[in-house]
């Protein structure tokens, strides 16, 4: 008897996952940067409690799959079946050489329903990939928009959300947003954000492993976190100048060490630009994701210019200071959880608000279960 919800057969050893409609449900999750192993590890997990058919192809955007295999070790995740391996470059360049793996991949292992997260070129890539080979499209994260098309990102999310079947996203603005756009309500479902599920088990599994605030020296809350990766902060002079000018209005202000795992790249235009480090700001390598999470944890505030970090910080209780002119994520602005200071040098009334403000808000990405009804609506459409 077939009960709408999920139908398991045994055929030797292999468990067959039937939808409402009797179809075998096979999932390809497509994903080529770290954030994405992160939002999606829930989902993986998900495929794998419920004996769904999947595979993990990954592209290489940011790392080769080797660089990034001890982070799928770190957080318990099975190995990706195929690697492309595409490295950086170019969007045109990129985006092109992950469509072409990615298509023939789709080919020879055909999936019912291909998974995407997100708003990278592997997000644009996949969902096209799938689109051309009338393959099912699930976007996870869908509906977030900071209205900037010169953000590459919006471009992606866009496209990928007027080609998707299946649009999963973390909170009715969002949903809003490609109603405006005239997307079909039928194809939206507010599913909450699987960052909030990544968030709390991937915590538990980080505390059983490490103590990084014990082997920095620092007190639960008695620091500043701080990120800058992004291209328009870091490339620029005059905002990466102001960014660290703010940094010493903060110490002087707060005594409060400014723990800094820099990216690369700011660390490399910090050089070029010949800028100087202000007291208390201190700068380290970039950490590993489980360390990072309990540091963000531990923080008095968070400061970034990082989307991600901005709902990790919301689902933690933490305020956080955007170093951005706009955010894709208006919830924690609306919840007063967050303010957009933008590359200001004169961040310090912002930051007593934040401070003073409390955490007493309500997170807006669900409750963690996210990446179960994702997959339940896969299998019950």
């Amino acid at each position: 008897m077939n009960t709408g919800i999920l139908e398991n057969e045994q055929q030797g050893e292999r468990v067959v996952v039937r939808t409402k409609r009797g179809y075998e449900l096979k999932i390809a999750i497509i994903l080529g940067t770290r954030p994405e192993i992160i939002k999606m590890s829930p989902v993986i997990r998900e495929c794998e409690r419920r004996g769904i058919e999947y595979y993990i192809l990954h592209t290489g955007q940011h790392y080769s799959y080797e660089m990034d295999r001890i982070f799928f070790e770190q957080l318990k995740l099975p190995a990706a079946k195929y690697n492309l391996d595409v490295g950086s470059g170019l969007h045109g360049a990129q985006t092109g050489k992950m469509l072409a793996g990615i298509e023939q991949i789709l080919m020879q292992d055909t999936p019912d329903v291909v998974l995407v997260q997100g708003d990278t070129n592997t997000v644009l890539a996949g969902a096209l990939a799938a689109s051309k080979l009338h393959i099912r499209i699930g976007h996870v994260e869908a509906g977030l928009r900071s209205f900037d098309r010169t953000m590459p990102e919006e471009i992606n999310r866009i496209m990928a959300d007027h080609i998707s079947d299946y649009l999963f996203a973390p909170t009715e603005t969002s949903k809003q947003y490609m109603l405006s756009e005239g997307i079909p309500e039928e194809r939206i479902f507010v599913t909450g954000n699987t960052v909030v599920d990544a968030v709390y088990q991937n915590l538990e599994i980080s505390k059983q492993t490490t103590n990084p605030l014990k082997d920095m020296g620092l007190q639960e809350k008695g620091y500043f976190l701080t990120t800058v990766h992004r291209a328009e902060n870091t490339d620029n002079k005059d905002r990466l100048s102001g960014i660290l000018d703010g940094f010493r209005q903060v110490y002087d202000e707060f005594h409060l060490p400014i723990i800094f795992p820099a990216h690369p790249r700011t660390a490399k235009m910090i050089h070029e630009f010949n800028l100087p480090i202000p007291q208390g700001v201190h700068i380290t390598d970039p950490v590993g994701y489980l360390e990072f999470l309990q540091l963000e944890s531990g923080a008095r505030l968070i400061l970034t210019d990082s989307g991600g970090l901005q709902e990790e910080a919301c689902i933690l209780g933490v305020p956080c200071v955007t170093l951005r002119d706009n955010t894709e994520r208006p919830e924690t602005v609306q919840l007063d959880g967050n303010i957009i200071v933008g590359a200001s040098k004169n961040v310090i009334a912002s930051l007593k608000q934040m401070m003073h403000a409390g955490n007493g808000w309500q997170n807006p990405y669900g409750d963690g279960a996210a990446s179960r009804i994702m997959i339940e609506k896969l299998v019950t459409i």
